[in-house]
């Protein structure tokens, strides 16, 4: 019994079946920024208007596929690669991807927004003090990393390197995180509209 072959579902197809916009929102800032709390509020707010999403977590993401990695500059930079790679799959199956992750080095994050459309992803910059982040800083890691007891630490031991054209800049130790959390869903819904 012959099998025809069927040409693979579309991107458009795709967009019709799931009734939403792939897109891939790139949280970045220093621990204690406030990323993990805006990710897992914006997918809230997402998931409450009926999108369908997924949220992608530093402490996940190292706990399970990136676990053989540690903290060098190249070991990051293969953490923020295979991230990209993930996201990228999940937003071709349709999906609207969150990410919280320091990714401190500009090129990693350049190497993902390679990976999209400039209509499918955006860079997030939260942006907050390292004297904020360290007193929010409730698994003292700051504290260690100053000690010297975490080497390779963002902010202390370890450059961060603030985006230069992030498409949103969130200023967490400004702003209060409903005033963040606002800014940031309104945003998020203007990129993810589409006609359908």
């Amino acid at each position: 019994m012959l099998i025809h072959l069927q040409e693979p579902i579309s991107r458009e197809e795709r967009i019709k079946s799931m009734q939403q916009k792939p897109f891939l929102v790139w949280l970045t800032g220093l621990s204690g920024s406030g990323k993990s709390t805006l990710a897992s509020a914006l997918e809230k707010q997402l998931l409450e208007k009926g999108f369908k999403t997924y949220l992608l977590d530093g402490d996940l993401i190292r706990a399970g596929l990136n676990k053989d990695l540690g903290f060098s500059k190249e070991d990051r930079k293969e953490n923020i690669r295979r991230i990209g790679e993930v996201c990228k799959l999940l937003t071709d199956a349709g999906l609207i991807v969150i990410t919280a992750f320091i990714s401190p080095f500009r090129a990693d994050r350049e190497l993902v927004r390679s990976m999209f459309t400039a209509s499918d992803f955006a860079e997030i910059f939260v942006n907050a003090s390292l004297e904020v982040c360290e007193t929010r800083d409730v698994k003292g890691l700051y504290n260690k990393a100053r000690k010297g007891l975490i080497p390779e630490f963002t902010g202390i031991s370890s450059p961060y390197e603030e985006p230069l054209n992030p498409e949103l800049t969130l200023n967490t130790d400004k702003e209060s995180e409903e005033v963040s959390l606002s800014i940031l869903t309104d945003y998020i819904l203007k990129r993810i509209s589409i006609a359908l």
